[in-house]
């Protein structure tokens, strides 16, 4: 084995597919990846073992208990029998096809330590490489050289996963990780050292993701005093190591460059503690100090090692202070613009804004829920499966609907609303403890202290959503992503339908709400549909009796502006003959105008406001991309028939998180004839696609058990745990 990949993973099912994928590229001879399931709490475990599955190259070890990231490192070397080591971060990836080019280097120079470039890939989508890139360069390198030839490399990124390190040459140094913040200075500092043969890769090899949340480095908390016993041990190894010794000087230096850049960082050190933490950087200043250090050129700097000689912590944030205050002056204006918000607006009409302004300063009512669904359309989807269980579960809590006037004439008998703009509507978002929705409130409305928030999504995402389309110009149309991001902050729960969603959601929403891992309250009535319930929908919708009711349900594509059926619908049921019924439902996104179709063979129910009626009615689905073929594989015995003849374009244009051609719920047909055949021959209902459509059952509607919305009024309104789905 050549090169062994070690993978600690820990709550990165968002992000973990790509690193995996990234890291098992073809072409790379002798490759092992030896993940850690350090107890991950989400999907981790479950990825983990699909890939072992389907590539031997990979090998998991699921840890009993969570150990940490040193730790879990430790035990993947332990395991490892490459000749190098790369330790990976599982919420990282490579650059497209740097792998190769690692292989390539360490072939060719056979180094102890191989160090490359990396960029950092930030959640607003800048990727920038790392600033001190000309490190790798100047003066050009060799292509083997000691630290004593470049102590330039000290200055270089001090993590592991910037490094393949020569496994034998690792373990003689007896160096392990550590526990805490900065488990890995303690190895990537003495191996610099040590290392006889050191070699670079001027490439970004490693791209460094900065997760808007979830890094713990930028976690304030007193586990940044981790950072000195790190160091201690850095010295200690030197101590053990005379021939390390000529780099004491630029190891104290970097020592308490580091320490100043963890006390600098607002983030980190707790107002409380800084003057502790001072006091420490203070010790190892005057403990590890070597005699012949001279103090930096940089006027500042050198200012600032004599405060921590002395440790005059007082001289030291006066001086912080004071240039704060002057970066502060320079920033006044464009800060205090920033932060003119239009809050005071909620509705059209200064009467309401006024309105608005005073119901907000009274209490919030701890028994008010408002709900909606699709820009104020009206009673449906999953907040209307909530709103249902709520008023049974939570009957304390009085739900009320916000609606489009329009469709005020459509709410059910006895369901309480407010029209959209109105007073009412300002007095219910001012005063609702509890909101319910499946798309974003709007902007205006301000979240008091107390308020909750559910977002419930309306479909299982097979296309890429929020921070995901941004590599998809065409899909995003135009969106402003940082408001997105903003609004999905309000967020406090947000419903997850199946274990792809969760994974789709960490990465395009990444924000601090909780996961309600529970399934589609919308589906808990196709669990439960009975034959009296379909049979008097059937009847309701006019389908004859006798006649086989296919739903086809195209979905929104962004590359087209108008609905326009995929195939001849006119062909297509008449070659079906008269055993057969369309139900069309064009994507709620277009109004389609009547296109002239034989209504004795195709029923029009776009307009049709349930479309949970519509599943339970019929006989099959057809469709191409939309998130009902997850809603409707819950009915065990319908046939689903996926229509892809433009899949390469959508997928080029839109994005999508699994590969629909290869685990599809059932028949998957890419041309008209191929289509047809599908229904006129029998094979969507033949062995073959009843199994194709369990295994998509089982991955993907494996929560369905008809008491989704039960779980989410459970905790949302009772405040109660929720046990871990089975995965």
């Amino acid at each position: 084995m050549f090169l062994s990949v070690i993978v600690p993973v820990h709550g990165v099912q968002g992000y973990l597919r790509q690193c995996l994928d990234s890291i098992l590229e073809p072409g790379c001879p002798g490759l092992e990846v030896i993940a850690i399931d350090d107890k991950s709490p989400d999907g981790c475990g479950a990825i983990l073992d699909e890939y072992a599955l389907r590539d031997p190259r990979v090998r998991v070890v699921h840890l009993e208990e969570n150990v940490g990231l040193g730790e879990a490192r430790n035990v993947g070397l332990s395991l490892a029998t490459g000749e190098y080591v790369w330790f990976f971060d599982s919420d990282d990836y490579t650059a497209e096809g740097s792998m190769l080019s690692v292989y390539e280097r360490l072939q060719e120079t056979k180094p102890d330590v191989l160090i490359f470039d990396y960029a950092r890939s930030y959640w607003h989508g800048k990727v920038q490489r790392s600033v001190i890139n000309k490190l790798f360069r100047e003066p050009p390198a060799p292509d083997t050289f000691a630290l004593r030839d470049r102590p330039s490399v000290l200055q270089l990124m001090m993590t592991a996963w910037n490094k393949a390190i020569r496994r034998e040459f690792l373990v003689e140094l007896g160096l392990k990780f550590s526990g805490g913040y900065y488990e890995d200075i303690n190895v990537t500092y003495p191996i610099l050292m040590a290392a006889e043969k050191l070699s670079l890769l001027d490439q970004v090899v490693y791209i460094y993701r900065q997760r808007r949340r979830g890094a713990i480095t930028r976690t304030g908390g007193k586990k940044h005093f981790d950072a000195f016993k790190q160091y201690e041990r850095i010295f200690a190894f030197m101590a053990q190591h005379p021939e390390t010794d000529q780099y004491r000087p630029l190891m104290f230096d970097r020592t308490i460059w580091h320490l100043l850049v963890i006390l600098g960082r607002g983030d980190r050190v707790l107002p409380e503690d800084r003057e502790r933490f001072f006091s420490e950087m203070s010790r190892i200043y005057r403990t590890f100090r070597p005699a012949d250090h001279t103090l930096p050129e940089d006027v500042q700097l050198a200012a600032k090692y004599r405060l921590i000689e002395k440790n005059n912590f007082r001289a030291f944030e006066t001086s912080k202070k004071l240039n704060e205050r002057r970066i502060s002056a320079k920033k006044r204006v464009r800060k205090y613009r920033g932060k003119v918000r239009k809050t005071v607006r909620f509705a059209k009409g200064k009467a309401n804004g006024l309105y608005y302004r005073t119901q907000l300063r009274l209490p919030v009512d701890e028994n008010l829920a408002v709900y909606a669904a699709y820009w104020y359309r009206g009673y449906a989807c999953n907040p209307a499966a909530i709103y249902e269980s709520q008023k049974e579960l939570a009957p304390k809590v009085k739900g009320v609907w916000v609606v489009k006037r329009g469709n005020a004439a459509k709410m059910p008998e006895g369901v309480p609303y407010v029209v959209a703009g109105t007073r009412e509507h300002s007095r219910l978002m001012a005063r609702a403890k509890y909101f319910v929705n499946n798309v974003n409130f709007t902007d205006d409305p301000v979240k008091r202290k107390g308020q909750v928030h559910v977002q419930t999504q309306h479909g299982t995402p097979l296309k890429k959503m929020g921070l995901d389309q941004m590599e998809f110009p065409v899909g995003a149309n135009d969106m402003d992503f940082r408001e997105l991001i903003d609004r999905a902050d309000r967020w406090d729960f947000l419903v997850s339908s199946n274990p792809l969603s969760s994974e789709a959601w960490d990465r395009g929403f990444p924000c601090s709400y909780e996961l309600l891992e529970t399934g589609y309250p919308r589906n808990d009535r196709l669990v439960r549909a009975t034959d009296a319930e379909r049979a008097a929908l059937r009847e309701q919708l006019g389908i004859p009796e006798g006649k086989k009711a296919i739903l086809y349900t195209p979905t929104h594509r962004d590359y087209m502006k108008r609905f326009s059926p995929q195939f001849d619908l006119r062909r297509f049921t008449e070659a079906l003959g008269d055993d057969f019924v369309l139900l069309l439902r064009a994507h709620y996104f277009y109004r389609p105008k009547s296109m002239g179709l034989p209504e004795d063979r195709i029923i029009d129910v776009s307009s049709y406001p349930i479309v949970e009626d519509l599943a339970i009615a019929s006989d099959a689905l057809l469709t191409d991309y939309s998130s009902i073929m997850f809603d409707y594989a819950v009915l065990e015995d319908r046939p689903i028939v996926i229509y892809a003849n433009d899949w390469d374009t959508y997928k080029l244009t839109r994005g999508v998180n699994f590969d629909l051609t290869q685990q599809p719920p059932g028949v998957i047909a890419f041309t008209e004839d191929e289509l047809v055949d599908a229904f006129a021959s029998g094979r969507a209902w033949n062995d073959t696609a009843v199994k194709d459509r369990t295994a998509f059952r089982a991955r993907f509607c494996s929560w369905e058990d008809g008491n989704a919305a039960e779980r989410v009024v459970r905790r949302v309104f009772l405040g109660e745990q929720l046990p871990k789905p089975a995965r």
